[in-house]
């Protein structure tokens, strides 16, 4: 069942701004597990879901 929202997904560049990194870094961090991307094309683009930014940043923000 679908409540008709339509989900936003953040570009890999925007996430990288967000978290201020590289892109490759968020590359390196979805092949590690560490913050995991949604493919979204046959090519494997990425996107990232922003509970998922929220929460990794949560986390992270002590160390």
């Amino acid at each position: 069942m679908t409540t008709g929202k339509k989900l936003r997904l953040l570009k890999i560049r925007e996430a990288a701004e967000i978290l201020g990194v590289n892109p490759e870094t968020l590359r390196r961090w979805d092949k590690e597990g560490k913050l995991p991307a949604v493919k979204v094309s046959v090519r494997g683009d990425r996107r990232y879901k922003p509970e998922d930014i929220e929460r990794f940043i949560e986390k992270n923000k002590n160390k």
